[in-house]
């Protein structure tokens, strides 16, 4: 058994599979990309060792915990050999403890190659923390008025051989009201920084970076303010399409949901549109009137839109306006603008 520090990570876990040995509750909060959960202890027998520990003595918690975890060490062993049938795992707990020494202790006596990560999760979540503070990114914002397509521009950049960060899919989530339709259930803020990390470690800082503009919420997903603030640093980018293109491409996202679903989704924005828009709204999906419907968002969007416009203050800014909605069109020119700003 041997143990690495967090910055050699990434050197070990291209055939070892990082197991990640705390409660569900502190898996769930947040943990490292790809790494699967094998608690030592449920949530509730957490809280119970930890009570004896504070209340009564180190020793009671221990033996409490021995308690909890002798009858479980076969199905560890089963479990183990589930995820990680190479048998070679990185090991971590919270800060590297008790909990990841003990299933590195058991996992090795079965033949396990077993590394443990030293100062756990706690020094991951510290790494990660600095790596998004310190980096100095050259990000281009791409912005546009909702349904403007801004998503698809990022994928066709990258498939020009351009750097993207979709922050809307680490988030699960649109952005809007409407933005967690078809979409998996949020990860904690905790979490997208973890995911945030991720896609950013392998980023090359010298060369652009696109990224979609954002509000500093996605969802609930809260974007690190310090990284947030990089993303206003360099250079912004803001296309804009026929209104009528827009409303055709909301129609193609949004029509495929339940009535039900979409008025659910008017009713989170029912004061800021107002009584008599919202009756509107309402009305024209009950009579499968989509466009109308959107042209009544789209409203409501645009002014929260362009009054973020109008205070951006990213140093650089262009400003294109196309009558098409051909989106890998817009991407190639973004790209030839960018380059001929050397950008």
């Amino acid at each position: 058994m041997q143990t690495i520090r967090i910055e050699n990570l990434w050197l070990w876990t291209e055939d070892a599979t990082i197991l990640d040995v705390r409660t569900p509750a502190e898996f769930e909060k947040g943990h490292i990309p790809n790494a699967k959960n094998l608690p030592l202890f449920s949530n509730e027998e957490r809280v119970v060792v930890g009570t004896i520990y504070k209340q009564d003595s180190p020793e009671n918690a221990l033996l409490q915990g021995l308690d909890f975890v002798g009858s479980k060490m076969s199905f560890f062993l089963r479990e183990a050999k589930k995820i990680a049938p190479n048998q070679k795992v990185i090991m971590h707990c919270w800060r590297g403890g008790k909990r990841s020494q003990s299933m590195a202790w058991l996992l090795a006596m079965a033949g396990f190659d077993v590394t443990v990560l030293q100062g756990g999760y706690k020094a991951y979540r510290q790494y990660v923390q600095h790596f998004l503070a310190t980096q100095k990114p050259k990000f281009v914002l791409i912005g546009g008025q909702t349904g403007s397509g801004k998503t698809e521009v990022l994928q066709h950049l990258q498939a020009l051989g351009e750097q993207i960060l979709d922050l809307e899919k680490l988030a699960n989530h649109k952005g809007s009201a409407f933005g967690s339709l078809g979409e998996s259930p949020q990860p904690s803020c905790e979490h997208f920084e973890n995911l945030l990390f991720t896609n950013c470690r392998l980023f090359d800082f010298s060369r652009r970076i696109f990224v979609e503009n954002e509000s500093k919420i996605i969802g609930t997903c809260l974007i690190p303010p310090y990284f947030y603030a990089s993303m206003r640093n360099y250079f912004f980018i803001h296309y804009s399409i026929p209104i009528l293109l827009r409303v055709q491409r909301l129609v193609a996202d949004y029509a495929v949901f339940s009535i039900e679903e979409l008025k659910d989704r008017f009713a989170k924005i029912k004061n800021k549109l107002g009584g008599e828009q919202y009756k509107n709204s309402l009305q024209n999906l009950d009579e499968n009137d989509f466009a109308s419907a959107a042209e009544i968002a789209l409203k409501f969007y645009d002014k929260t839109y362009l009054f973020g416009l109008e205070n951006n203050t990213t140093p650089n800014k262009i400003e294109l306006l196309f009558e098409h909605a051909d989106m890998e069109i817009i991407a190639k020119e973004i790209q030839t603008i960018c380059s001929k700003q050397y950008i």
